[in-house]
């Protein structure tokens, strides 16, 4: 087994809420952790989405509420007691079949005592969490359903599709979404260092973190060096969705993390990815 250490690595990070926590666990592993917060998390300007959905879930014509994030859990339910101040919403709730993609929703939905049909497996992922409704059809078709799901920044088409190809009616429930920091100078920095070769380690924890870095390499324009600073930087995702965001930017993980957790990926990028650049890419820009 590989020691877990970086050995002085440059690491950076895109995290925004979790930086401090990821910072500490870098440094902890022999990393030199290099932090540029990629995402601003703001409401939505308009929560009419959220207020059609507790009309329709008020009426009983929900049949199927789907939860992706936690953090969004909590802002639509933020939302919905402004309208619907009391116990209305949670005791509508409880009467159709929730489902949760992963333990963090699923941990926010039964502190507020609402009642959680199925959650997904990890890797926690749309196609976890599909696998495990298609499991249950016999208490709740989808064929037919109304199904709401609660959106995280972008939505997600692969699961929209997916539903709607079995017959569901989808209602898209979007609570919050993604902007760049209003400080994009860590962010320009982190996109110079890369492109100079001075990272050599770059862990992401969502995917929407490489779409806002992208955004910021097409502001400076310098995609050609940036793609061949990234062929010589061990590029850690900590799970399947972030490494599809990654794959569609036509790149590939070097690691993704055998749990999508912060301490399995540090850990197992420390373990990792000193020997890849002492080796080195032999052929730059072929990610």
């Amino acid at each position: 087994m590989p020691t877990a250490n970086f050995q002085n690595l440059r690491v950076l990070t895109l995290e925004s809420r979790r930086a401090a926590e990821l910072a500490t666990l870098i440094a902890k592993y022999g990393g030199q952790p290099v932090v540029a917060p990629a995402l601003r998390e703001v409401p939505l300007e308009s929560n009419l989405a959220a207020l059609d959905f507790a009309a329709e879930l008020l009426l009983d014509e929900i049949d199927i509420a789907v939860f992706l994030t936690g953090a969004g859990v909590r802002a639509l339910f933020d939302v919905l007691a402004q309208a619907h101040p009391g116990d209305e919403v949670r005791a509508a709730l409880s009467r159709v079949r929730v489902a949760a993609r992963g333990p963090k929703p699923s941990n926010v939905l039964r502190e507020l005592k609402v009642p959680v049909w199925v959650t997904a497996p990890e890797p926690n992922t749309w196609r976890e969490l599909l696998a495990a409704m298609d499991a249950r059809q016999s208490e709740q078709p989808i064929a037919g359903a109304r199904i709401a799901v609660q959106e995280y920044g972008v939505p997600n088409q692969e699961l929209l599709d997916a539903l709607e190809g079995r017959g569901a009616s989808v209602m898209q429930v979007p609570v919050y979404k993604w902007a760049l920091p209003d400080d994009l100078a860590p962010l320009e920095r982190a996109v110079s260092a890369i492109a100079s070769g001075d990272i050599d380690v770059l862990m992401l924890t969502s995917g929407i973190q490489l779409a806002h870095l992208w955004q910021v390499v097409e502001m400076m324009d310098c995609e050609a060096a940036f793609r061949k600073g990234l062929a010589s930087t061990f590029l850690a995702s900590i799970g399947p969705t972030t490494s599809e965001e990654i794959a569609r930017r036509g790149l590939t993980a070097d690691l993704e993390a055998s749990h999508p957790k912060l301490g399995f990926l540090v850990k197992e990028a420390a373990e990792q990815a000193v020997a890849y650049c002492a080796a080195g890419r032999a052929v730059p820009g072929t990610r």
